[in-house]
């Protein structure tokens, strides 16, 4: 046989060996039996390639043991692109941006190396952290120096991290330059005009784009509500000629979050009536809406229907439920609910201490916050607020002092407006305005129309003439309409038995265009059957 001929055929049955060899390692990586591959890779270093080599270094990455990942490629002989963005991928499913960064330099240090669209794309999306986020034009100055076209992947990626940096420009130019859009870049090109508030453009892409799917609906849907626009929302979501249980739960989740309630309950209704099935997010919104609305005959349906869907009452469906039912008075059944809770979180231990607040049982509270504490549970400024304010509605001046200063000194949470707040509640309702004038003076900030509120229904439980007006006077600086000041103003003078000074009142409030707070009354919807 000619040598030409027997070179050609071992070579030959040399590259049969090791597409087997690379198929039997993938195999026991494919199987989780990493030594066996790293046996069989250790005994065939004849037959190994660049491709064996990166198969292993994916498996080392994919069961998280990136120190031997790390040995392996060091050790290599050759690598080639693909052996850097395992790396570069192996780094960015480890959440180690700061390695992403250190080996894409390493990789264009080399010199033999050009990156690719793949190089790029992971990139990108491992450093859309904030201490990161300054490397997004850079890439993509590099991307355009090295002549590499915008595909869907890079150009999204680009796309997401000019929406992170707040740039519009870099956004829409970006979109601009991706040759060839799938549903993909619109859909993040929507996103990123929603996030900057750009209603009409994000609607314009919608009706430009050639193609949608779930997520496309969902993204206007959800920018709309975002950007307090339900009406705009609604008129979308009724477009939809197939809705999903996101795209329901979405938009009850939008009348939720802005307070219509109704209009919640409402369309769950419509929900129900379509053949759409609830999931465990649309049941928790669902039962936040019935909180809201203190409407507890549908609470009581909707737990009869969560019942039925046979779904497990996890600890996330039992704190809605806990929540719903002390927020609409049946306080006893909320302390059932929240004793059958198994693994009790952060969440429905604030829920509880929250509902005992609300009933005004401060001893309630303060002893499930001390069962709290005993289970290691740690608490957080939401935990702060409802003990305040349970104080404050049950006498418990010295304790809620207490409590408010543990805050900081102990658990070294910061005091926001809405503690500040509660002090003033607490410290008004029993009737010590000198200290609530002094916390207010002292606040580390300026006090808002909450504060000021607390402050002015403490003056009209007391009748005092003098601070009531300061806090008046603070209310109008802010909101300039606000109905609560005419009704609390007019009590105290009548109180004090100024009569005279009415005529004066209702002339400062011509002056300050405020308006006389009306009465008003609900009705609970009876049925979502």
């Amino acid at each position: 046989m000619p040598a030409l001929c027997t070179f050609a055929l071992r070579r030959q049955i040399s590259t049969l060996s090791t597409v087997n060899l690379n198929k039997t390692i993938n195999s026991f990586i494919g199987n989780g039996n990493l030594q066996e591959a790293r046996k069989l890779f250790d005994q065939s270093p004849h037959l190994t390639n660049v491709v064996s080599w990166n198969s292993l270094i994916a498996g080392y990455f994919k069961h998280n043991l990136i120190q031997q990942a790390e040995y392996l490629f060091d050790k290599m002989p050759h690598r080639d692109v693909v052996s850097w963005n395992t790396m570069l991928s192996g780094y960015r499913n480890a959440n180690n941006p700061e390695k992403v960064y250190r080996c894409f330099l390493d990789m264009n240090r080399c010199g033999d190396m050009r990156p690719n669209e793949l190089t790029f794309a992971v990139s990108i999306s491992s450093f859309l952290h904030l201490y990161y986020k300054h490397l997004i034009p850079q890439l993509h100055g590099i991307v355009l120096c090295l002549g590499i076209s915008l595909n869907v992947f890079v150009g999204s990626a680009l796309m997401r991290g000019y929406v992170d940096l707040d740039d519009y420009r870099g956004l829409a130019r970006v979109f601009d330059e991706i040759l060839d859009k799938d549903v993909t870049p619109w859909n993040v090109l929507i996103l990123g005009y929603m996030k900057f508030g750009c209603t009409s453009e994000a609607q314009r892409a919608f009706d430009m784009m050639p193609m949608r799917n779930y997520f496309t609906w969902s993204t206007l849907i959800n920018g709309y509500i975002e950007n307090k626009k339900l009406n705009e929302a609604r008129f979308v979501f009724d477009k939809m000629s197939e809705k999903d249980v996101v795209s329901w739960t979405a938009m009850i989740r939008g009348y939720v979050q802005y307070g219509e309630f109704m209009k919640a309950l409402k369309l769950f209704k419509l929900m129900l009536n379509s053949g759409s099935r609830p999931n465990h997010f649309t049941f928790s919104t669902v039962l936040d809406a019935c909180a809201g609305y203190s409407a507890v005959l549908v609470g009581n349906q909707v737990h009869a229907c969560i019942l039925k869907s046979g779904f497990p009452l996890d600890v996330v469906l039992l704190t809605s439920l806990l929540d719903m039912y002390a927020k609409c008075g049946d306080i006893e059944v909320a302390f059932c609910i929240f004793e059958s809770i198994p693994a009790r979180n952060l969440v429905a231990w604030n829920s509880i201490i929250g509902g005992y607040a609300r009933h005004g049982l401060a001893e309630r509270a303060m002893q499930e916050f001390e069962r709290m504490l005993k289970s290691g549970i740690r608490p957080d400024e939401i935990t702060f607020i409802n003990l305040v304010y349970a104080c404050g509605h049950g006498g418990l001046v010295e304790d809620g002092e207490r409590i408010f200063n543990s805050m900081v000194t102990e658990y070294g949470l910061k005091a926001e407006m809405e503690h500040y707040a509660c002090m003033v509640d607490l410290y008004g309702r029993a009737g010590q305005l000198e200290k609530a004038e002094k916390l207010i003076d002292g606040m580390p900030f300026k006090p808002d129309v909450v504060v000021w509120g607390a402050l002015l229904g403490a003056c009209g439980l007391h009748s005092c003439l003098e601070l009531g007006e300061i806090a008046a006077n603070g209310i109008y600086t802010l909101e300039h309409d606000h109905p609560a000041v005419y009704s609390v103003l007019s009590k105290i003078y009548g109180d004090k038995g100024v009569c005279s000074d009415i005529t004066g009142l209702d002339k400062l409030m011509k002056k300050w265009r405020a308006t006389k707070q009306k009465a008003g009354s609900w009705i609970e919807s009876p049925s979502i059957n």
